[in-house]
């Protein structure tokens, strides 16, 4: 399968050209969580550093063959604790990444937009799906498919921000970012055509920086050049798509497993716009897709690193 997956192949051997990001591992008290992250240790991609019951960690670790020697980790008595004490963690800049290990996403995400006490910014947070489609040619991220619902224009601008400093950040360059709907013409029946034609404007008046925007866009001719002459849509974006912004998360979500399932394609997930990037990964995903998710998010902390100067 990793022939099949190159793009992931390729971001995971640049991330261990960088140096290993310091984790914050939350909860890892299943096999496939613990194992990616000491999958990831081992590829130097990250520095983990483990929260959650210390006993369980270690007998999962026994019944499994993975090696702890060495690793750092903190006790914390159930799931909740464990959320709790890793966003603490990151607080504290004890740690670069923050990754989401067996506990449900609502848990982590409940402690990391406390308002209190959590990891938010001015910036709205969003998710990516970092997709390695076999035999499209190109990376693609779908955004936002896991954490808002219903984003209203202001949420989308961020969303897409986001998505843009990433592909920016893990070194791929400028980014074409098309805006999905159901059409590529602007119509008050289809409220997301609307909200596409606004993004665009914010583009051009330097409110959406470092990207090219265009849209509205349906996903045939913001991915295939032939559909895109067809329609005759011109411009850099229509048919070479790199980020496509869905409408909502019921839209992208299905777009997402649409590809996994059928195209049989690798979903690595960040999520941004917290202190820092978050490693947000299925309890179903492959230790492949976790290492792929670990790659891009170091990437990327290597790349804020040097932004800041340390």
């Amino acid at each position: 399968m990793d022939e099949l997956h190159d793009k992931h192949q390729r971001l995971i051997a640049a991330a261990r050209d960088g140096s290993p990001a310091l984790t914050v591992v939350a909860h890892p008290c299943d096999e496939t969580s613990l194992r990616g992250a000491m999958e990831a240790a081992a590829a130097h991609l990250i520095e983990p550093v483990l929260v959650g019951p210390e006993a369980r960690i270690r007998a999962i670790a026994a019944e499994h063959g993975i090696d702890l020697a060495g690793r750092q980790i903190v006790d914390a008595p159930h799931s909740h604790a464990a959320a709790a004490q890793a966003v603490a963690l990151i607080r504290a800049g004890k740690g670069e990444l923050l990754m989401k290990g067996s506990l449900h996403t609502d848990e982590l995400m409940k402690e990391v937009t406390d308002a209190t006490t959590g990891l938010r910014t001015e910036r709205r947070i969003s998710h990516v799906f970092i997709m390695d489609v076999p035999g499209h040619p190109e990376t693609l991220f779908i955004t936002d498919a896991a954490i808002n619902i219903f984003p209203d224009l202001d949420s989308k601008r961020d969303i897409v921000q986001n998505a843009i400093d990433l592909w920016a950040g893990i070194g791929l360059g400028t980014p074409k970012v098309a805006i999905l709907s159901a059409v590529e013409t602007v119509t008050t029946k289809i409220p997301s055509t609307i909200e596409a034609a606004a993004l665009c404007k914010m583009a051009e008046r330097g409110q959406i920086t470092g990207g090219l925007l265009d849209g509205p866009l349906a996903f045939d001719n913001a991915i295939d050049p032939e559909a895109a002459r067809i329609k005759g849509i011109g411009g850099p974006v229509a048919g070479h798509g790199q980020i496509l912004v869905v409408p909502d998360l019921e839209a992208g979500n299905m777009l997402a497993k649409n590809l996994i399932f059928l195209s049989r394609a690798d979903a690595a997930g960040i999520v941004l716009g917290a202190r820092v990037p978050i490693i947000l990964t299925s309890r179903a995903d492959s230790v492949r897709t976790r290492m792929a998710s670990c790659a891009v998010a170091a990437i990327y902390a290597n790349a804020l690193r040097r932004k800041a100067g340390v």
